[in-house]
């Protein structure tokens, strides 16, 4: 079976969609810092889907890599001629796979990082984007401020010739656009962080600041950075799933993506040298993307840490095990009807209860097979954002608190790092040996893990969250998981 490439792309089998275009014919546009899974399910489809239209052949993307961990992506799209098949996995089991054919090319930055800042630099390029996650920003969890201690970016700030962040890479490519007298390019967060255009700014802007203070007063002046709302479940890549496609479809994919059928892209309407026409493809193309990230922020991603720690402690391992109980069904819709949604404004367009049974029958999908542990991960960058509003939205209104104070409860049950059956749970998080010794008082001191003011600030001290959270936290110990929620869901 030959590997997926320009060559074989017209001996695919007919049921996998493929470019209808002249891939001879795109040209780069876009340059995409931090090529994973979603980036290819999400931005590089749209794109792709442009292109099948016979549109957006100058808005090629040119991939950048720069963490160590991004060489083997550069490896495997090189041998693929950069594509990749996106697989949809449909709830009945249909698979719908399609190779996608609009990224270009693929740098991998601590290679040769002046070829990353010369393609930024080319005027052709008119529109940098970003998927580098919530940490990628670089800022405190609390304070928000741009963490100038960080060891690379004290290199990047001392050193310009050799950039290892993404802040020293950008930076200098808008550099030398200023000096050279072009315009600069659009800086595209695509990632899943409330008012991600506006944190990309501070965050660039602070670096900029920092190594030339003019530098900083030009970019704030002269460089758009759009706010976005992202949506797509993206399970991390599996063996099976390179088998399936194999097996299945005929086709020999190194790192196909998987992927649910929904998808939502909610883009604000600021850039400098134009963009792709992407409301042509479903992209909603607003002025003001707030309410459709809260909702999103506060009712899926949310009710993601509302299942994965409670699921894990009960013995379930993906969230379409935990979307087909009842009890947690309960649970769910109990917090985004009177927890997340009492935090929302008006969001147009949108039926915020069909938003949410919709959402429930997206987890439940048992093709996704999105695993709890990765829902689990890096908690600590995820409920100080995602949660941590709502409920001190709701102290402030005198709203409900008891589901999201038990939602931070299991996650400091979890942080024990064994389960109810005495099963290790591996805990993934930049904070991981901090959160592990509170975690560790929970019975002697059970306050301790909401004291850390790193994560919490002052919420310790509200009495009626604090009550909440112990309430929960000692039935967790002495009762389990399920007769909690049991409970929970009848308050």
């Amino acid at each position: 079976m030959p590997a997926l490439s320009n060559a074989t792309l017209s001996h695919l089998d007919s049921r996998v969609a493929v470019p209808r275009y002249d891939r001879r014919k795109v040209t780069p546009g876009i340059v995409h810092i931090g090529v994973g899974g979603f980036h290819r399910a999400h931005q590089a489809m749209y794109l792709d889907a442009l292109m099948n239209r016979g549109e957006a052949l100058d808005w090629g993307i040119v991939g950048v890599g720069v963490m160590p961990g991004d060489r083997r992506m550069q490896e495997v799209l090189a041998a693929q001629d950069h594509l990749y098949t996106l697989v949809v996995k449909h709830p009945s089991g249909e698979r719908e796979p399609r190779v996608i054919g609009a990224m270009l090319d693929y740098l991998f930055a601590p290679d040769d990082p002046e070829a990353v800042i010369e393609h930024m630099a080319d005027p052709a390029i008119r529109i940098v984007s970003l998927t580098v996650t919530e940490g990628g920003y670089n800022f405190h969890p609390v304070t928000g401020e741009f963490d100038l201690g960080n060891p690379d970016v004290r290199h990047d700030l001392d050193s310009r010739e050799a950039p290892r962040t993404t802040f020293g890479l950008v930076v200098e490519a808008l550099a030398r656009r200023r000096e050279r007298g072009l315009a600069p390019f659009t800086l595209m967060s695509c990632d899943n962080i409330q008012g991600n255009g506006e944190v990309a700014r501070r965050m660039f802007v602070a670096f900029a600041r920092a190594r030339d203070p003019a530098l900083a007063e030009w970019i704030e002046a002269e460089v758009p950075f759009p706010n976005a709302m992202v949506d797509r479940i993206t399970p991390v890549t599996q063996p099976v799933d390179i088998e399936e496609l194999a097996h299945e479809f005929g086709v020999e994919d190194a790192w196909p993506v998987v992927c649910e059928p929904f998808t939502q892209w909610v883009l604000e309407d600021h850039f400098i040298c134009g963009r792709p026409a992407f409301e042509r493809v479903g992209v909603q193309v607003v002025e003001n993307v707030e309410p459709y990230e809260l909702m999103k922020l506060r009712l899926l991603n949310a009710s993601h840490q509302a299942l994965c720690y409670f699921g894990t402690l009960a013995g379930y391992r993906y969230a379409h095990e935990v979307c087909r109980d009842p009890l947690f069904v309960d649970f769910l819709l109990g917090y985004m009807r009177h927890e997340g949604s009492p935090t929302l404004a008006p969001v147009p367009g949108v039926d915020l209860e069909q938003y949410r049974l919709t959402l429930i029958e997206r987890f439940a999908n048992p093709e996704i097979k999105d695993t709890l542990a990765r829902l689990c991960a890096e908690s600590s960058d995820r409920i100080p954002k995602w949660l941590v509003p709502v409920i001190r939205e709701q102290l402030a209104t005198g709203g409900e608190i008891h589901r999201s104070a038990a939602v931070v409860a299991s996650w400091a049950r979890y942080a024990e790092g064994l389960d109810e059956r005495g099963e290790p749970i591996t805990v993934v998080d930049r904070l991981k040996h901090e959160l592990m010794a509170l975690a560790g008082e929970n019975r002697t001191r059970p306050g301790a893990f909401i004291e850390n003011r790193e994560l919490f600030g002052d919420l310790a001290e509200h009495e009626r969250f604090r009550e909440a959270y112990l309430t929960t936290l000692a039935s967790l110990h002495e009762r389990g998981a399920r007769a909690t929620l049991e409970t929970l869901v009848r308050e």
